[in-house]
């Protein structure tokens, strides 16, 4: 079951919620996010990443390591 936080429309994932997905730092996913490679968008001042987009991403990660 998929947590969504308080006002954050459904299927929609702050920072923090994909950092714990994907057991990585604030720092890594903000990478991610600056150079594209997760696409998300901005509501006023928050960053949201859609969670089709976390999909996408780690499917394109592991046919990239598959393929390597």
């Amino acid at each position: 079951m998929t947590t969504v936080s308080e006002g954050a429309p459904e299927g929609l994932l702050t920072v923090p919620q994909v950092m714990t997905r994907l057991q990585l730092g604030r720092s890594a996913i903000y990478d991610l996010l600056r150079t594209r490679r997760l696409a998300s968008i901005t509501l006023g001042r928050a960053r949201r990443i859609a969670a089709h987009a976390l999909t996408d991403f780690i499917r394109t990660r592991l046919e990239q390591e598959a393929a390597a």
